[in-house]
């Protein structure tokens, strides 16, 4: 591993515990070695944002683009950094906890990634940032993804909508993260808390959402009918119970009135 290999990794490792004084300095070693090292101004304007000195934030990022002028990182982040000095307010990371950086462990059919649909309004979605913790909101046939002050970031793709809607009601709970934020585009992270107890037995995110909850659907369904047949046998012997109780009373009744005719 070469010098620039190493700096960069210890760049990357201080980003992630949100040391952005040392990223700044080791990123800056790395274009002394380096100057036409593209990522390197990313992460330097990146890291710039992060402490809100937005003026050295956009000079790094036009650094990038000269090297590659349709940067799409570096665009959308140069009008983020428009938004924000138009009267958006960044939330100081320097405040947050250190990110874990085992927090988006995927885990088989109890984690999610997925790109959020119709997104809210931009001043919101540049005030995200990596690792924060977001709420899951079913409105209507729709789940909403909403920040702790209730502000709409964005929905979740329909059918992964119609699934969580059915797990939600049955009791399961999740927690979610933003992955990744830009202005024009959120990645979430879903991990399954708990799980309800009449879907206990299915996978939250199976690989294939749409047929295996049509299956989830269908089993529901048979169900409900073996209920509705459960109910119809009941009542059917509750009727030919009391069938059975009124036919004895007429024949006692009968023989009754028999005897008293006799006499």
């Amino acid at each position: 591993m070469d010098d620039i290999e190493i700096l960069e990794q210890r760049a990357i490792d201080a980003a992630i515990n949100l040391e952005w004084d040392d990223a700044i300095l080791l990123n800056k070693q790395i274009i002394k070695l380096d100057k036409l090292n593209e990522s390197t101004y990313l992460r330097l304007g990146f890291a710039h944002l992060q402490l809100k000195d937005f003026a050295n934030s956009k000079k790094y990022y036009h650094k990038a683009l000269k090297i590659q002028p349709k940067n799409n990182v570096a665009l959308q982040n140069l009008e983020k950094i428009s938004i924000l000095e138009k009267g958006g307010t960044i939330k100081s990371l320097q405040e947050k906890k250190v990110f874990d950086p085992d927090l988006f462990i995927e885990v088989q059919g109890k984690t999610k990634i997925v790109s959020l649909s119709i997104l809210g309004q931009k001043n919101i979605l540049a005030n995200l940032f990596i690792g924060e913790e977001v709420y899951l909101r079913i409105k209507r046939r729709r789940v909403e993804v909403r920040t702790q002050n209730e502000d709409y970031i964005g929905a979740l793709p329909d059918d992964l909508s119609k699934r969580l809607i059915y797990f939600i009601k049955a009791k399961s709970e999740y927690i979610s993260f933003i992955k990744d934020a830009t202005i024009t585009k959120i990645i979430l992270f879903i991990r399954e808390e708990k799980k309800g107890r009449t879907v206990a037995q299915y996978p939250s995110f199976p690989q294939n959402i749409q047929k295996n909850f049509e299956e989830l659907a269908l089993e529901e369904e048979k169900a409900e009918e073996d209920d509705q047949e459960e109910v119809v046998d009941t009542w059917e012997k509750i009727l030919n119970e009391v069938s059975e109780e009124k036919e004895e009373l007429i024949g006692i009744q009968t023989d009754v009135l028999d005897e008293e005719s006799e006499e």
